[in-house]
């Protein structure tokens, strides 16, 4: 992305969009009873009180009455069309892994099998998003938290810590490949979460080679353990190897989670909130729900002077349901130099 002079004057910068992350599922509900919605009616009336506090993208997980993140599609279904009658103009993102909670006390935290994932493109009715990871990682979502982070929390419990410490994210080329072309072709758009520049990388690839013709929508995911470290370096960096055709969301965990999204409302970038990635606030005097993390985020955007989108002005910052048709005209669409053709590389040969 290039910043040029007036970058930062908030008239030159899209409406931000905020995305909530609302349903947790690496908390029980006993660590913030308060705010983790249990049964169905109270998943999505979550939803609607994100909604109104000003998110218009809502990353979804479905809970099951047990407190443990739900499996079953059938639930997500029920899930998104619950939000659907609710808010019909909010921006549904499934979370890619359907639910990384372990089965039982001992159990490594773990995304679901690849031909479970795949049947995200089929969940009726169909989501605006499917987030995807690319690249076969590390995972380890501890990694950035202290023990005043997890205090109280089931977290805090050795076996339920290492279940997340060492969990580890699936996605081989030839899924990853395949994924986006089902998402694609029942007009669900891939939104990516990258955990630095060399997915970022393997992205423009896949989009050179014609496999990947969508928008470059995405999520920088700073949380360590594999991940990236949500530092200024690392952000440059990847704010440098972004493209101007790009969306362009930051997220990070615990109290991370502010900071970086002060900088992504200062950047002209988009945040993340919601008590999947913090709970608590600064000071950790107190847990902070979804809803008021997105209220202070509306906030401070005012303050900068950079309103916030509604949602079909989301849906038009996001592009939802936008679709290239080659390689050439996703790499334009995105920002992407062109591919290289034949003739150049035979006058180059001939320049040698």
């Amino acid at each position: 992305m290039n910043f040029i002079d007036g970058s930062l004057f908030p008239e030159n910068q899209d409406k931000l969009v905020i995305t909530c992350a609302p349903y947790g599922p690496e908390w029980m509900p006993a660590d913030f009873p308060e705010d983790i919605p249990l049964t169905m009616d109270e998943q999505i009336q979550k939803a609607v009180d994100c909604y109104n506090a000003g998110a218009t993208v809502l990353h979804l997980h479905v809970r099951e009455l047990d407190g443990k993140g739900s499996k079953r599609l059938s639930k997500f279904n029920e899930l998104i069309a619950g939000v659907r009658a609710r808010v019909p103009d909010m921006i549904i993102q499934v979370g890619g892994s359907i639910s990384f909670a372990p089965e039982s006390e001992g159990d490594v935290a773990k995304w679901l099998s690849d031909d479970t994932r795949h049947m995200l493109a089929e969940l009726e009715p169909t989501p605006d998003q499917v987030t995807i990871a690319i690249n076969t990682n590390q995972m380890n979502v501890v990694e950035q938290m202290c023990d005043a982070d997890v205090a109280g929390t089931s977290l805090c419990e050795p076996a339920m810590n290492r279940a997340y410490r060492e969990m580890t994210i699936p996605a081989g080329p030839e899924w990853v490949e395949e994924h986006i072309r089902r998402l694609s072709a029942n007009g669900i758009q891939t939104h990516f979460q990258l955990a630095g520049v060399s997915q970022l990388e393997t992205v423009e690839r896949m989009m050179r080679r014609g496999v990947c013709n969508v928008p470059l929508v995405m999520t920088w995911v700073a949380i360590g353990g594999g991940f990236e470290a949500p530092n200024l370096y690392n952000l440059a960096n990847f704010v440098r190897a972004t493209p101007d055709g790009a969306v362009l969301t930051l997220e990070t965990s615990m109290l991370n989670v502010l900071p970086i999204n002060m900088m992504a409302i200062a950047m002209g970038l988009h945040v993340r909130c919601g008590i999947e990635d913090n709970i608590w606030t600064q000071d950790r005097k107190a847990k902070m729900s979804s809803v008021k993390q997105i209220e202070q985020l509306v906030r401070i955007s005012r303050e900068f002077g950079r309103e916030v989108a509604d949602a079909k002005e989301a849906r038009r910052i996001y592009r939802i349901g936008t679709f290239y048709t080659n390689a050439d005209e996703t790499l334009s669409a995105n920002g992407f130099a062109p591919n290289r053709r034949p003739v150049e590389r035979a006058k180059l040969r001939a320049a040698g």
